[in-house]
């Protein structure tokens, strides 16, 4: 089974409309963080200003006690939610690579498949038994890889669970540290 010169051409004009698109998809994973930094620094030098004159207008010791542990909560949960949304952004960009990746498997698994076949139809006779042990170590093969690819979903999906947890339980003890300094 040769491939043909517009075969070759059009595997390659996938190929680079692929790079290209994964490139621009990247670029946009970037985009997102510097937005998100951006505006988290803003937030943050917004927040010391305001921070720094309540500082300045303090009348006393307890006063300033006050607005230090005032300032814990939400802190805790700018970060958090800071932490939250770039994982959103990794998880987002992983995902779409992995599809990209899941396909070109299927693909390339594909040919091969096709590529044994052909070449069963091919071969000479009396080989059906190295026929049927290529069929059998592709076979074996494939579902090795769909077993590794369920296993990685489900401890990206544990990762997940536990990154929201932590989370979740930080806000709360930020939460109620203040509560307690109140």
């Amino acid at each position: 089974m040769a491939l043909t010169p517009e075969q070759v051409l059009a595997a390659h004009k996938a190929n680079i409309e692929q790079l290209f698109g994964l490139t621009n998809k990247a670029f946009a994973s970037v985009e997102k963080l510097i937005e998100l930094n951006v505006k988290v620094s803003r937030e943050a030098l917004s927040d010391a200003a305001k921070h720094s004159q309540a500082v300045l207008s303090v009348k006393d010791a307890q006063e300033l006690a006050a607005l230090q542990s005032s300032i814990f909560q939400p802190l805790a949960e700018k970060v958090s939610n800071y932490s939250r949304q770039l994982y959103e952004i990794a998880s987002e960009s992983g995902q779409e690579l992995n599809k990209v990746v899941e396909e070109r498997t299927a693909e390339a698994q594909q040919a091969v498949t096709n590529l044994v076949e052909s070449a069963a139809k091919n071969a000479p006779a009396g080989t059906e038994a190295s026929v049927a042990v290529v069929r059998s170590a592709l076979s074996a093969a494939n579902n090795a890889f769909e077993s590794v690819q369920k296993t990685v979903k489900q401890a990206s999906d544990v990762a997940q669970a536990n990154f929201n947890a932590v989370t979740e339980s930080a806000s709360n003890a930020a939460k109620s540290t203040t509560r307690r300094r109140s």
